[in-house]
């Protein structure tokens, strides 16, 4: 149930944490992008949960793991935005690494929070990105960064979660937040 109630937080702050193939040239520019514009507007990712007493549903409980799967089919079902694909973006986020060799990425997902696809449930898939860098950087698992590329509006499965996004990525920088 503790990490039910994390997930539920996360989202209830959504957008508050964070104010494959690869084209040829690097766009000139990239729009800075949020968190919360990679959801549908119309999309309530608590919908079906209200109404329900989860405060009477014990950890460990049939009833949480009934409740757990039925989450998780939610949120890897979850919509994306079609208008967004093929955007240049630059997106703020986390590191979860899913191919790295000495020490470099090449591959990985991007969530909004720290600690999203390591602790379970992982985001809906409109909030996991699953990025591919036209060249391997050193990074590492949880680190914050803003990365850069091109959008798609691709679903993947991978060991932790579904990504609903994926971005062609062309660059990733350690995150500083804006105006430093």
């Amino acid at each position: 149930m503790i990490c039910l109630r994390r997930c539920v937080l996360a989202l209830a702050l959504l957008g508050g944490g964070f104010s494959a193939g690869h084209a040829a040239d690097k766009p000139a520019s990239f729009r800075t992008a949020t968190w919360e514009e990679l959801v549908p507007k119309d999309w309530d990712p608590l919908k079906q949960f209200r109404g329900r007493n989860l405060d009477r549903i014990r950890e460990g409980d049939a009833k949480e793991l009934a409740l757990m799967r039925e989450m998780r089919e939610l949120w890897d079902n979850a919509p994306t935005r079609s208008d967004l694909n093929g955007a240049n973006i630059r997106l703020p986020g986390y590191v979860v690494p899913l191919e790295q060799s000495r020490g470099e990425v090449k591959e990985f997902l991007l969530v909004p929070y720290f600690g999203a696809c390591i602790h379970s449930p992982p985001p809906p898939a409109n909030q996991i990105v699953h990025v591919v860098l036209s060249k391997p950087k050193p990074l590492r698992t949880m680190e914050a960064v803003w990365t850069s590329g091109t959008l798609r509006t691709r679903r993947q499965d991978s060991p932790w979660g579904m990504s609903g996004y994926s971005l062609d990525g062309f660059d990733v920088e350690p995150y500083r937040p804006a105006g430093r």
